[in-house]
């Protein structure tokens, strides 16, 4: 029997563990495997594995180099492929921690040389928005996953919804058609299926696990440079802005405007293009009111033809579909999600970044010399 791995993960905890207990009780002789992470910051991670009629075994292991996902690889590998050598287990259900992230471990567990067939998370959708908007570090809420973590709430919890290809939705009675509707708008290719009500979803959420997991194709459409990003959409009081041109933005105008465009939407993302660095793809990633700015290597069209042969076929398709003669794939290509999304004065604050025509027209060489204002905030 070949063994399947596929891990649920999410920070609302109730909404995971009900997806956990509905996999247990319908595939027979499957397994939860399980690394508590509450005291990962006294340096030890208490592992349990347990199936449907209970725990089976507890251990502890020592966290390794300060690093949770160290630590569960020393520890979670040599368990899964225990199962797999014993070839009576078909289902091992990895169940993360609260704040650890799915796309670290499948990419564990793949290289691992074991078989990830589903990665999962788990969302309440009442709790969506709360959590979006949390800015605090994990670590003020009891949540981190190491003593040096220093992420937060917020963006923790939009990396773990927008990887997993597959959404456990809690039936939350406090959930409305807003909340519903924003989960959509934030993750619209997810397969959604519901857990904790009547009992309808358990096929489906069986055949989620088993569908099979491409751990590259997870990661490409996560990169910044060809991001499966979400469309245009408004509903429910909830709208998703797309704002893609073909023009550099001005370092200073847009450094100063980076708080109000933080705060403009529960969450956004892309990718973006300063005129003073105009070979570089740099990434925009915000929640929570905390914006985290970052190069992501460079633009293609910065790349001499030769080197073109080393990129990933996946990022040349996306360069296409922003080329443009003069720049190549260099453009700005952001989205904003939230209820109650002032569009046009988020317009027309990102218009007002753009280069003016006479500061366009005045050439590559002009721009090199704006004011450096991101080079602090980039330590370079």
């Amino acid at each position: 029997m070949t063994l399947s791995v596929v891990i649920v993960g999410g920070l609302h905890a109730d909404a995971r563990r009900a997806a956990v207990a509905r996999l247990l009780a319908d595939v027979p002789g499957s397994v939860a495997l399980h690394h508590d992470l509450e005291t990962a910051v006294t340096g030890t991670v208490v592992r349990t594995v347990r199936d449907a009629r209970g725990v089976r075994s507890t251990g502890e292991t020592p966290l390794v180099d300060d690093c949770a996902c160290c630590a569960l690889r020393e520890d979670l590998l040599p368990e899964l492929e225990r199962l797999a050598d014993a070839g009576d287990t078909p289902l091992a259900i990895v169940e993360l921690w609260d704040s650890v992230e799915p796309k670290a471990m499948a990419e564990v567990i793949s290289a691992g040389g074991l078989t990830v067939t589903g990665v999962i998370t788990a969302v309440d959708p009442a709790l969506l928005l709360p959590y979006l908007g949390n800015g605090d570090d994990l670590a003020e809420g009891g949540l981190a996953a190491a003593p040096t973590d220093r992420r937060t709430v917020a963006d923790t919890f939009a990396r773990q919804l927008e990887y997993a290809p597959v959404l456990a939705v809690a039936d939350s009675p406090e959930a409305d058609d807003e909340d519903r509707e924003l989960l959509a708008q934030l993750h619209p290719t997810a397969h959604r299926v519901p857990v904790g009500g009547p009992a309808g979803g358990s096929s489906l959420l069986v055949a989620a696990a088993l569908a099979g997991f491409d751990v590259e194709a997870a990661a490409a459409a996560q990169h910044p440079a060809c991001a499966l990003l979400p469309a245009e959409a408004d509903a429910h009081g909830v709208s998703t802005l797309v704002w893609h041109r073909d023009r550099p933005f001005h370092p200073e105008r847009l450094y100063a405007a980076l708080e109000d465009l933080a705060c403009a939407a529960a969450r956004s993302r892309g990718r973006f293009w300063l005129a003073d660095k105009p070979d570089t793809l740099f990434h925009w990633d915000a929640a929570g009111g905390a914006l985290c700015v970052e190069s992501a290597g460079p633009w293609l069209g910065s790349l001499p033809d030769a080197a073109w042969e080393l990129v990933p076929p996946v990022r040349r398709a996306a360069a296409a579909l922003d080329w443009h003669p003069e720049h190549g794939d260099r453009c700005q290509h952001l989205v904003f999600t939230s209820p109650g999304l002032d569009r046009d004065g988020l317009l027309r604050l990102l218009e007002s970044c753009l280069l003016t025509d006479a500061e366009y027209a005045a050439g590559r060489d002009a721009w090199q010399r704006l004011p450096h204002s991101f080079d602090t905030l980039l330590e370079v």
